[in-house]
C-alpha cells in the first residue's frame, strides 16, 4: 500500500525526532513503564492515533493485562507488547503477545522495546502460529527509506487495513531469504540448475549431488534448520499447490479449425 505524501512526510521526520529521543532512553536505560509512554508518544506522533481516545493502557484481557491496545471505531487494530528500552525482544516475548492476542481475538501483534518494533501475523489454528511481517530498529534505521515508510504506513492511522497488512504480509514471506532459500532448493529449481550445467558443460549432475552441495555448501544452516526456514519451506509448497491447482482447472484450449477453401474452379 502506497501511503499518501503527507502520512509519509509525517511518519519520516517523526522517526528522525524519535531516534534522538530513543537514544538518549536507552542511554539512561530507562524502565519498561517509560518505554511504554515513548511508544505511546510515537503512536501519536509518528502514526497518526489519537493517544486519548485510540490507544488504551493495561487493557485486561481474560484476567490479564496487555501493555497497549489500538482502538479505532471501537474496534481492536492490533495489540502492542512492551518492554524496557534496554531489553533484548526474545521468542519468549512473542509467546506473551501471542496468547494475549488469541484470547481476544486479534490477528495483529506488534512487539516493541521502544526502538525495536517487531509485527506478527496471528495464524488462528491448532495450535495457533505466527508469522513475523517486519521487523524494523528505528535507532538505526534510514528514516526516509520507502520499506521503513511502507511497514509504518500500514500501521498508521490513515494506513491500517487488513487486506493491506495481509499484502505486506505476502511480499515480505515471498522476498526474505528464507523463502528465497526454500525456492533455490524445491525440485524445479534443482533440475533447472542441473540442465543449465549439462548445457554449459555436458556434464550430467545428480538430482540429489545438487541439492546436498546447495544444502550443506552454499545456504547457511539458519536458512534451511530453522523455525523461520521451515515457514518458508511450507510456504513455498502452498504457493505450489495453488499453482498447480490453477494450471488443473485451467479450461482446455479449443483446437483451431482452418476455414474450409471453396474449390477451384477448372
Amino acid at each position: 500500500m502506497a501511503v499518501s505524501a503527507k502520512v509519509a512526510a509525517r511518519i519520516s521526520a517523526q522517526l528522525k525526532k524519535y531516534q534522538k529521543i530513543l537514544g538518549a532512553a536507552k542511554q539512561r536505560d530507562i524502565s519498561e513503564a517509560d518505554t511504554v509512554t515513548i511508544i505511546t508518544g510515537l503512536l501519536s506522533d509518528a502514526l497518526g492515533y489519537d493517544k486519548y481516545k485510540d490507544v488504551t493502557s493495561e487493557h485486561a484481557i481474560r484476567g490479564t493485562y496487555v501493555d497497549l491496545v489500538v482502538i479505532v471505531d471501537e474496534k481492536k487494530r492490533f495489540l502492542i507488547e512492551a518492554k524496557a528500552i534496554g531489553v533484548e525482544l526474545k521468542d519468549s516475548h512473542v509467546k506473551q503477545a501471542i496468547d494475549y492476542a488469541a484470547n481476544d481475538g486479534i490477528s495483529w501483534v506488534v512487539l516493541s522495546n521502544g526502538a525495536v518494533w517487531r509485527l506478527y501475523n496471528l495464524k488462528f489454528g491448532k495450535p495457533i502460529d505466527k508469522v513475523m511481517v517486519f521487523e524494523i530498529d528505528i535507532l538505526s534505521c534510514d528514516c526516509k527509506s520507502d520499506d521503513v515508510i511502507c511497514c509504518f504506513g500500514n500501521l498508521s492511522s490513515e494506513g491500517f487495513s487488513k487486506d493491506s497488512l495481509t499484502d505486506l504480509l505476502n511480499e515480505k514471506q515471498t522476498s526474505s531469504k528464507y523463502t528465497i532459500s526454500a525456492v533455490l532448493r524445491s525440485d524445479n529449481m534443482i533440475e533447472a540448475l542441473r540442465k543449465e550445467v549439462r548445457r554449459l558443460s555436458g556434464i550430467r549432475l545428480e538430482p540429489d549431488y545438487l541439492r546436498s552441495l546447495i544444502e550443506n555448501e552454499i545456504i547457511k544452516r539458519e536458512l534451511i534448520d530453522s523455525d523461520e526456514a521451515r515457514a518458508a519451506t511450507a510456504y513455498v509448497k502452498k504457493l505450489q499447490h495453488a499453482v498447480e491447482k490453477e494450471r488443473a482447472n485451467a479450461p482446455t484450449p479449443t483446437a483451431q479449425v482452418a476455414p474450409a477453401t471453396a474449390p477451384t474452379a477448372p
